[in-house]
């Protein structure tokens, strides 16, 4: 629960710097994506075209990935200045989910191809917050796999799952090269993560970079302990080097 007594929710995001790529190579990356959640769970095994009603959407399923369908529904996000002409260097982005109702739904928001500063990319999945299907995905297994399932599909610099709750109450500074999550993925490019504390959980991520997973059991906002073992883990990371900006590690 929140200090207002509500039921907190969680998302899983990627991000990454600067990559300059076409609505085709955005289309790619998502179809793995997609494909890949398939595997994770039923629940995350329907994705449906962004519609008007949920009946509407229901009508026009993403799966399994079409990349040609993929690949229009970028072009069509594509960012478009006063006048009207295309700002490439913003990338493209489309947002959509798999059709459950109100509080029982996932939803991906994509945004890919920028190679501005001004416009980062990402995958942020947000996940339901009630229902049978919450208490299934909001567990430390599967959220584990999705956020591993991030690194091959978007090559990110981060990647983490999180409560909104704890994201908003415990910001990271704006010039930190990542937030820190319940579970979270740091690319080789941002360091080398220390020994860290138990319950920590730090695992490798292939020649690409390492997990750290906080908490066994649901990290909540609300849970002292959960954020007081947060605080020191950052701190750690800290010592390391690991919180200046990714363009000073270089």
């Amino acid at each position: 629960m929140t200090k207002k007594g509500r039921v907190e929710s969680y998302y899983a995001g990627a991000y990454w710097g600067p990559r300059k790529e076409t609505p085709e190579e955005c289309a790619r990356r998502t179809a793995d994506f997609l494909n890949f959640l398939e595997g994770c769970d039923p629940f995350l095994a329907e994705w449906y075209k962004p519609a008007k009603s949920l009946k509407e959407a229901r009508k026009h399923p993403l799966m399994p990935p079409d990349s040609a369908t993929l690949t229009e529904l970028f072009r069509a996000g594509v960012n478009r200045a006063d006048a009207g002409g295309i700002i490439e260097r913003l990338g493209f982005s489309f947002w959509f989910d798999n059709g459950g109702p109100d509080g029982d739904v996932a939803e991906l928001r994509i945004h890919c191809g920028s190679y501005s500063d001004a416009v980062p990319n990402s995958c942020v999945m947000t996940l339901p917050r009630k229902g049978q299907h919450a208490e299934r995905l909001l567990t430390v297994q599967v959220l584990t796999e999705v956020v591993r399932g991030m690194v091959p599909s978007w090559g990110p610099d981060w990647a983490f799952a999180t409560s909104y709750a704890y994201y908003q109450e415990h910001r990271k500074a704006a010039s930190d090269p990542f937030s820190l999550g319940w579970v979270t993925y740091l690319s080789d490019r941002l360091g080398s993560v220390p020994p860290l504390p138990a319950p920590v959980r730090v695992e490798s991520v292939g020649d690409k970079g390492t997990l750290i997973v906080l908490t066994p059991e649901r990290f909540t906002a609300s849970n002292q302990d959960h954020v007081a073992l947060a605080d020191r883990v950052r701190e750690l990371l800290d010592r390391a080097g690991m919180l200046k900006p990714l363009q000073a590690q270089q």
